[in-house]
């Protein structure tokens, strides 16, 4: 546990990182960043956390771009875009419709994208990744484990994290992630670090931290203050070294959420438009 003590102790305050057009009046969460044209996804809702609608944003001569509905969209409320590393593949949730059936719940959905680089038709993951409750946050890890939340029975309280992974023969195994990061009451958001030493994942009011050993996850250690400033964080995004992160946070005091960046002196993101040396 002493990466994470040294985590603890040595987290800067994250700064607001949004500015229009991507911040609005509204509240943005869950950033993405496209591995191949440097696109900013995210989700953008209301005030109140509802409607979520999946944005995107060019990075253009004179900053971002006015954001749009992903080329992606569907029917229904969508959330948590989040890239593979090549690229190739987005993996979201949303209620579109299925079979020509609007769906009530959140499911986990993929789409591949072509050499071309036009996106495919987007596919609903099978069952038992898919439940008749909620599924959210889906996220791959480097060991295969696609993580996600589910308010599924069998967990060990409200909400649970669960990992799938696909077998040989295309079907999916589900288990439950374990007593380490779940309790009796929500966990929801699970993001494993890109190096797969560690994971950030979200309860219900709070950031919590895991380290990766070889017996398994380590019991979650809660951030400091300057992470968990008001219970409102949510939607976090590493950035590809794992040194830095985005997530989204009420910053106005009003449930306006903003991108919130926790530097890794990296230089990530990137400024749009590039700065001028």
């Amino acid at each position: 546990m002493i990466g994470a003590a040294l985590l603890l102790a040595a987290a800067a305050p994250p700064v607001i990182w949004s500015a229009p057009p991507i911040s609005s009046d509204q509240f943005e969460s869950h950033p993405a960043f496209d591995p191949w044209t440097g696109d900013l996804w995210f989700v953008r809702s209301t005030p109140q956390f509802r409607g979520w609608r999946i944005k995107l944003s060019h990075c253009g001569a004179t900053g971002w771009t006015e954001p749009a509905d992903a080329p992606i969209a569907g029917d229904g409320v969508e959330a948590d875009p989040w890239f593979s590393r090549d690229g190739r593949t987005l993996w979201f949730i949303s209620t579109r419709s299925t079979d020509g059936i609007h769906k009530k719940d959140l499911d986990i959905w993929r789409v591949m994208r072509g050499k071309d680089g036009r996106w495919g038709r987007p596919e609903r993951l099978p069952e038992p990744v898919n439940s008749a409750g909620q599924e959210w946050f889906p996220r791959m890890d480097r060991d295969g484990w696609l993580y996600f939340g589910s308010d599924r029975p069998g967990g060990f309280g409200k909400t649970d994290i669960w990992r799938a992974r696909q077998g040989r023969d295309g079907k999916w195994a589900v288990e439950n992630a374990g007593p380490a990061l779940n309790t009796v009451g929500d966990e929801y958001e699970p993001l494993p670090s890109p190096d797969g030493k560690w994971m950030l994942l979200s309860g219900a009011d709070a950031y919590y931290r895991s380290e990766r050993t070889a017996k398994g996850w380590t019991p979650r250690v809660k951030l400091g203050a300057e992470i968990n400033a008001n219970g409102t964080e949510i939607g976090a995004a590493f950035s590809p070294s794992g040194k830095s992160w985005l997530f989204g946070r009420d910053a106005r005091d009003g449930r306006s959420g903003e991108l919130m960046l926790v530097k890794g002196e990296e230089g990530w993101p990137k400024a749009c438009p590039a700065a001028k040396e």
